[in-house]
């Protein structure tokens, strides 16, 4: 197939398929830098755990209504449109990954992102997004 024909049957411009060099070469100073600032075993475990949480449309939903305020399992469930049981199971996932925590008040318990990163981290994901 030429790169015409993959060109006119793929949304992929000609230089993303060739986007490779031509020739192995390095930059010593460049590996050694990235080298020694690579994450170590235990980050990228967790980071793996934070994506993985992320990966659901219906825990992006859930910290979506709580970035905008600490909600109760009931409020959640009416929100989502979504069991009180299927709420509970998807906030102990969130829960599991340090994304969101909670707090008793008498007998509801209501739920919060956990830290202003968890904040950030999902207001730059939604920008990124809403920017392409």
């Amino acid at each position: 197939m030429s790169t015409e024909e993959i060109k006119g049957t793929n949304s992929r411009r000609t230089e993303d398929i060739d986007a490779t060099c031509e020739e192995f070469c390095f930059n010593p100073i460049a590996v050694d830098y990235v080298q020694k600032r690579m994450l170590t075993e235990k980050e990228s475990t967790l980071l793996t755990e934070i994506f993985k949480a992320l990966s659901s449309k219906t825990r992006l939903h859930i910290l979506h209504a709580l970035s905008q305020r600490e909600l109760c399992v009931c409020d959640l469930s009416l929100v989502l449109d979504l069991s009180v049981s299927a709420v509970s199971h998807q906030l102990r996932l969130l829960k599991a990954a340090r994304l969101v925590k909670y707090r008793r008040e008498g007998k509801n318990v209501y739920y919060s992102l956990d830290d202003d990163h968890v904040v950030s981290l999902f207001a730059y994901a939604l920008e990124h997004v809403r920017h392409s």
